[in-house]
């Protein structure tokens, strides 16, 4: 039971950790081709990249991401620069490391990425997508839209919901970003952006009940 988040109520709490379990693949990792880590305000999608590398789960990886409003103050030189600087630091040669600096949402990340590995020649049959634990449904369906012939996982860092928002230190800003991932992935498959996911109702209902307690800054006109 959480005992030290003064800011959100108990029924805010439970509503955001069915989203938060709702975001999140559950695949089971094995080895495949390629890894794309998923630009964000979250340095932890580096480190788990280079645990995953380490592991011996992919030969080459990308990251991706110029920056956002989220970001900006945290990665002035784009977070794509930043990932790579700090999985370098973890263990990762260089060399295995390819760069996308400039995507601005989750389809140029995977479109600009699928363009620099071509660059490089590699033509991956099975990718690793890793980012945020409340980011890996959204990234699968978009992927799953744009690179619809690609074998497509998923993975995060191996946080609880409590120890994720200790790890980033702001949980309005979390509760925000777990409203705003779900609204797009109910709403950008009508927009053409990604395949449709299913969203159970009990979930639903929890999105609802955040959007009118005011967790909105994350939220899209629609």
């Amino acid at each position: 039971m959480r005992n030290d988040q003064q800011d959100v109520t108990e029924d805010q709490w439970r509503g955001a950790k069915l989203i938060w379990d709702y975001h999140q693949m559950r695949h089971e990792l094995r080895p495949v081709d390629v890894a794309i880590g998923l630009g964000s305000h979250d340095l932890g999608v580096a480190a788990h990249s280079a645990e995953l590398y380490r592991a011996g789960l992919f030969p080459a990886l990308v990251f991706t991401g110029g920056n956002s409003p989220t970001t900006k103050a945290r990665f002035p030189r784009g977070e794509a620069i930043h990932f790579r600087e700090h999985a370098i630091e973890l263990g990762v040669p260089a060399d295995a490391i390819l760069l996308e600096p400039n995507a601005a949402n989750t389809g140029q990340n995977i479109t600009l990425s699928r363009e620099v590995l071509a660059a490089a020649g590699i033509h991956p049959r099975s990718v690793l997508l890793v980012s945020k634990p409340y980011m890996e449904r959204r990234s699968f369906a978009t992927a799953r839209k744009v690179w619809p012939d690609l074998e497509i996982l998923c993975a995060s860092e191996p946080l609880g919901f409590d120890d994720y928002l200790k790890s980033i230190g702001d949980e309005k800003l979390v509760l925000d970003m777990l409203v705003g991932d779900l609204q797009r992935v109910i709403e950008y498959p009508k927009l053409g952006f990604a395949i449709e996911q299913e969203v159970p109702k009990d979930v639903h209902a929890a999105y609802e009940s955040l959007i009118r307690d005011g967790f909105t800054s994350r939220l899209i006109d629609s």
